[in-house]
């Protein structure tokens, strides 16, 4: 497995940070105001419903004024020139609502009311699956417009967060999360420091207590408000566990189902017909 050269680079990082402990002063949060909670559906696996047909461009033979045929990976291009068609005019441009107008203002304040700004949080995360242990998931995540990433350890299953792309937060706030994730699967725990010849740095992981997910912030002095973006998805994954992983489960099983039937039924090439017709006469002497 290939890991992302930003995980790469907070993994030296950690050789030159001390550990910070979850009971270490600001790394535990206070009692939420808000319940975390996601945003919307999460993606469990279930087919979307098929779309309706589109309707079929069908041109009359007496219409056709010329066919090329191409044979190309398995499949025929046919190019047919046509007899034009009448297309309808295009649209008037629409003039653009003027902000002035009391029933515009009114709108653009109900809008902001109904969504509120959000904060977008970029994620890595390693998982890493052992036999008979807890996961443990290498993370760094990088709030958008903060100098300072936070690079944690962390008992939670991140794989678990990667179905969904908005959340609220413990602190009341709106987030939009972009995760980007893999995982390695491992013998022990302790093989985690040296899986691959990757160098974390640490002679042995932090110890997480069981029970809900916690994390070790690798960091002094990670600021405040990026530390309760870590806590919030920490919070979320322990309020949401069980339909995190069932949507997550659905997920996979689509997945394997899907490679599956690839591999039974491999797609096909088809074939294709390509119309087109002159948009003005042609100049006279062009035989094109």
């Amino acid at each position: 497995m290939k890991f992302p050269s930003f995980l790469i680079c907070a993994g030296f990082a950690i050789f030159h940070s001390s550990l910070a402990s979850a009971e270490t002063p600001g790394v535990e949060a206070a009692a939420s105001p808000t319940t975390a909670r996601i945003l919307g559906q999460i993606p469990d696996g279930t087919p979307p419903p098929p779309e309706p047909p589109k309707p079929g461009f069908i041109v009359p033979t007496r219409d056709i004024l010329k066919t090329e045929t191409h044979w190309q990976g398995g499949r025929t291009i046919t190019v047919q020139q046509i007899k034009p068609i009448a297309l309808p005019a295009p649209a008037k441009p629409i003039a653009p609502p003027d902000p002035a107008d009391p029933t515009i203002q009114e709108r653009i304040t109900t809008a902001q009311r109904a969504h509120p700004e959000q904060e977008f949080l970029f994620v890595g995360a390693t998982v890493f699956r052992a036999k008979n242990a807890t996961v443990r998931s290498f993370v760094t995540l990088s709030p958008l417009g903060r100098a300072q990433p936070i690079t944690v350890w962390s008992s939670a299953d991140f794989a678990l967060l990667s179905g969904f792309s908005s959340f609220i937060g413990s602190d009341g706030e709106d987030h939009s999360l972009i995760m980007a994730w893999g995982t390695t699967e491992i013998e022990a725990i302790s093989d985690i420091p040296t899986q691959r010849g990757f160098d974390f740095g640490l002679s042995k992981i932090p110890e997480l207590p069981p029970g809900k997910a916690t994390f070790v912030v690798l960091f002094d002095h990670p600021d405040p408000a990026t530390l309760a973006s870590i806590q919030s998805l920490h919070d979320l994954y322990n309020n949401e566990h069980d339909r995190l992983l069932c949507a997550y489960q659905g997920r996979e099983r689509a997945r394997l189902q899907h490679e599956a039937e690839l591999k039974a039924n491999p797609t096909q090439p088809k074939n294709i017909v390509l119309n087109h017709w002159r948009t003005q006469s042609p100049a006279k002497g062009d035989t094109k």
